[in-house]
């Protein structure tokens, strides 16, 4: 059978998906730290400053020979002035640009695998058209494309060259990967939903930020062909080989892994789930065209794509040794303290809470936050909520109770209205 085949109707006749409410996140590592932003006409592109002639919808583009589209959308409030963020978003084989700009059956939430609704406007978003609804790239045509797309829209519009994206589904998941191969010098980081080497891997050994999202029961694509693709990066990021926690069948939850000792900048995140072949992951239910916003992917890849804002360029230089596993201290005293990072959109919010035991560790902790008049917790991971609004208590949950003298994890939740101005405080047991 081959590839097209065994891809074909990938998303038509999609395996069942199983995810629990309340889905685990396990937080192997810490997140890149932060640096000075670059701000230098450098980051900006030829289009900054000028009146743009591009204008959204279905595009048509000269690549390689043949008469090529894709669908632009541009921020509503677009300024010429400001540097926006390019994410690239591939459909899955059998689909189409229009599948991915409309969020198919889910509608616009989860337009661009729900990543438009959450930029709220602070971002480009291109979903190029693949020649038969796939993307074989022979010959590299669809990196050609990609290349011709974005010389096309860098000309015209205002990016930040070094706040470049790529997501994709099966199919697109495999084109997102080819990139991450083939073009690490050029984007910062990708989301690989469900992929396999599908697209081919032309270099692979420069690092690169890297998400995988697979599900343990997928029949099209096997988890096992996700494995591969992730630790391809594990090992040009730097990171310390692990095998990463996955949920048993039948649990309906999913778990998030961050590497540890990955090059500063360049984490590898690991995110399966118990389900089949879907990229909208719904935590507790079975049915594959659950609602898109409900999907605990969105805020997950969201986030891991806005972490690195204040995040240096990435360099042609892979390293030439791991660097050291990162270390916290512990925190003063013998209790815990916990640190709050936030993403805003209008309406709504994501918050990251990083727990870190003190001197004498933690048998479990509780972490409380009083959230903002009107703010409400709508989803937890990682930990279990008491109350949503008003003063939240969040407790560990079994895996993660016990931390060892300066050790971290991290817990989210996702709510409506704002967020901003919660300090948490952190108590030990």
């Amino acid at each position: 059978m081959t590839r097209h085949r065994l891809l074909a109707g990938a998303v038509a006749g999609v395996a069942a998906l199983a995810l629990a409410t309340g889905g685990t996140t396990i937080t192997a590592g810490a997140s890149p730290a932060a640096y000075a932003k670059d701000t230098s006409p450098l980051a900006n592109t030829a289009g900054c400053g000028k009146a743009p002639t591009l204008t959204s919808g279905t595009r048509t583009i000269q690549s390689g020979g043949q008469n090529r589209t894709y669908i632009l959308r541009i921020p509503d409030n677009y300024d010429r002035n400001h540097s926006y963020r390019l994410i690239f978003a591939f459909h899955w084989n059998g689909g189409t640009a229009n599948d991915v700009d409309s969020g198919g059956t889910s509608g616009y939430p989860w337009s661009y695998y729900g990543i438009r609704a959450l930029a709220n406007n602070t971002a480009i978003f291109i979903a190029p058209q693949g020649i038969s609804n796939g993307w074989a790239n022979t010959n590299n045509r669809d990196l050609t494309l990609v290349d011709d797309i974005m010389k096309q829209i860098e000309n015209d519009l205002c990016v930040d060259t070094t706040q470049r994206f790529a997501m994709g589904f099966s199919y697109g998941g495999g084109m997102s990967y080819a990139i991450a191969c083939a073009r690490a010098t050029t984007f910062r980081a990708v989301a690989v939903y469900s992929g396999g080497q599908l697209s081919g891997c032309n270099g692979g050994t420069q690092p690169i930020a890297y998400i995988g999202i697979h599900g343990l029961r997928d029949t099209v694509l096997p988890i096992t062909t996700g494995r591969q693709l992730r630790d391809t990066f594990v090992r040009n990021n730097g990171c310390t080989p692990q095998n990463p926690p996955e949920p048993t069948q039948g649990s309906l939850t999913h778990t998030i892994t961050y590497y540890t000792g990955c090059r500063t900048g360049y984490p590898v995140a690991w995110a399966p789930f118990d389900g089949g072949h879907a990229p909208n992951a719904v935590d507790g239910t079975a049915d594959v065209y659950a609602p898109g916003e409900k999907s605990w992917t969105r805020p997950i890849v969201w986030n891991f794509f806005t972490q690195f804002d204040t995040t240096t360029p990435p360099t042609t230089t892979p390293p030439t040794t791991p660097p050291a596993s990162p270390t916290t201290p512990p925190a003063g005293g013998s209790g815990c303290t916990a640190t709050v990072s936030l993403n805003q959109w209008t309406g709504g919010f994501t918050a990251t809470v990083r727990v870190t035991a003190g001197s004498s560790g933690t048998t479990g902790w509780t972490v409380s936050a009083t959230l903002p008049g009107g703010a409400s917790v709508t989803n937890t991971w990682n930990a279990t909520a008491s109350g949503s609004t008003g003063t939240v208590r969040f407790t560990n949950v079994s895996y993660n109770g016990q931390l060892t003298p300066g050790q971290v994890t991290e817990f989210g939740f996702q709510g409506n209205g704002s967020g901003s101005g919660m300090t948490p405080t952190c108590t030990a047991r």
